[in-house]
């Protein structure tokens, strides 16, 4: 059960309220975000809702039976629309491409990039300053430095900062120059980290690990949302599997899935879901055919000299064919 709050219930009426559903209902978590405030509950027992509905401070009840009850469509039935910026939504009604490097490499690159990613019309650039590589040998990014410099060259070009966070001392330092924070595969079940988001003012995207679940996505949302973060972008960037054809198995059943489950948005990175960098563009068309709301693909001037991940990035020329194509089947939706 999911109690809505009015926003101008009083200290009282919500000590009343926070007592009567303790005694009567049972578990109970107040949840306080900067959209509303919610008692999200666990009943012991079969319980009347309509008892709740009466007192003075509630907005609404609702009877959720998932078990991840904030991320769920049965009581927020519109699909949310995820503020980034000042100016830009993410919604249902507002396809969206986050595409950029694996990793910053330099200054150069990132202007470069950069300047592409504008002449096509993208909002949203990814860029990794801080990456969790398998091998302790590969490169790891170049910090905060690169950070920054990242952050003022793309708000200079009029988009915005998308970029991975690996661990909650992180959040100070990187808060300033990242506009919408990435949770990794690698730490989709961190749940010390997902609680550190679930107190930030900015919107997380969240990937699904590699071998998670989509009850465990879903979970770990579930987390960011009860911390008191409701602007949450899902992912689905491809499992683990017994197959070694290609890098991951992209699992587009979970776009359908999860739209249906969540009001959250649903975003594909077909890049990381399939790792052949000539199989990306037929996966991106695919996952635009599935209902995702947007796309996360990853672009490099010269991808054979990345420094990471270049065996699944686009070079210019094949990503603005690709941008066209995915255009013409969104048209009318693109912004």
């Amino acid at each position: 059960m999911i109690i809505k709050l009015k926003k101008e219930i009083t200290s009282q009426e919500l000590e009343s309220m926070s007592s009567y559903v303790k005694e009567n209902v049972g578990t109970v978590k107040l949840v306080r975000t900067k959209e509303g405030q919610y008692m999200v509950c666990i009943p012991q027992e079969d319980f009347d809702i309509r008892n709740i509905g009466k007192w003075a401070g509630v907005e609404d009840v609702f009877r959720v039976n998932d078990k991840h009850k904030l991320v769920s469509h049965k009581w927020k039935i519109s699909p949310s629309s995820i503020q980034v910026g000042e100016n830009l939504s993410i919604s249902q009604e507002q396809f969206h491409l986050i595409a950029g490097p694996c990793s910053i490499e330099s200054e150069k690159q990132v202007h470069n990039t950069a300047a592409f990613l504008r002449k096509q019309g993208i909002k949203l650039m990814r860029g990794g300053a801080f990456k969790p590589r398998s091998s302790p040998y590969s490169f790891r990014g170049l910090g905060l430095s690169g950070l920054k410099f990242f952050h003022r060259i793309v708000h200079d070009m009029g988009m915005l900062v998308v970029s991975e966070i690996l661990d909650p001392s992180q959040l100070d330092e990187m808060y300033p120059y990242v506009d919408i924070f990435q949770i990794g595969a690698r730490n989709s079940q961190n749940f010390i980290l997902l609680d550190c988001m679930g107190s930030v003012d900015k919107p997380v995207l969240l990937k699904r690990g590699l071998s998670g679940s989509l009850d465990e996505l879903l979970y770990s949302a579930e987390y960011i949302f009860s911390g008191g973060n409701e602007n949450i972008i899902l992912c689905e960037r491809g499992i683990r599997t017994f197959e070694t054809a290609y890098r991951n198995v992209l699992d587009l059943n979970a776009v359908p899935y999860l739209k249906e489950r969540s009001h959250l948005p649903v975003f594909v990175d077909p890049s990381h879901g399939i790792g052949v960098r000539r199989f990306v563009p037929t996966m991106c068309m695919a996952a635009v055919g599935s209902g995702c709301d947007g796309l996360m693909i990853e672009v490099h001037e010269i991808p054979e000299k990345s420094k990471s991940d270049g065996d699944q990035t686009l070079n210019f020329r094949e990503f603005e064919i690709l941008y066209q194509q995915i255009k013409s089947l969104r048209k009318g939706f693109y912004n």
